[in-house]
């Protein structure tokens, strides 16, 4: 692993840290922030996610379309929703999910762009 680079000399710049002191957010945001971030890092719930990116489906759908078992879709998807991160919808005796918004979209395709540059 490669070291960072540092500067030659220790040199506080305070103007750029008042704007820095200014624009951060407080600890619970980052706090939650974070506990977003982990929700991405598991490949089961990333495969869910690009499953709804194309289409709303039911557990049933998602097991099959992922190879994996009800439960254990049942169990990632509501991780998910408790992050508001999918949205359900009943019908009938159905319960479909999709994704809750147009920024876990934008989060996914984001994330896709920058791990292919």
């Amino acid at each position: 692993m490669s070291k960072a680079e540092c500067c030659e000399t220790n040199e506080i710049h305070e103007e750029l840290l008042a704007i820095v002191r200014d624009k951060m957010p407080g600890e619970e945001e980052l706090f939650d922030l974070a506990e977003l971030f982990k929700i991405f890092g598991d490949s089961s719930r990333i495969r869910i996610l690009f499953v709804l990116l194309e289409a709303e489906v039911c557990v049933c759908d998602m097991a099959a379309a992922l190879n994996m078992t009800q439960s254990a879709v049942s169990h990632q998807l509501a991780l998910l929703k408790k992050s508001k991160l999918v949205k359900t919808r009943r019908d009938g005796k159905s319960i479909f999910y999709s994704l809750a918004d147009d920024h876990v979209r934008a989060i996914i395709s984001q994330g896709m762009e920058h791990i292919l540059e």
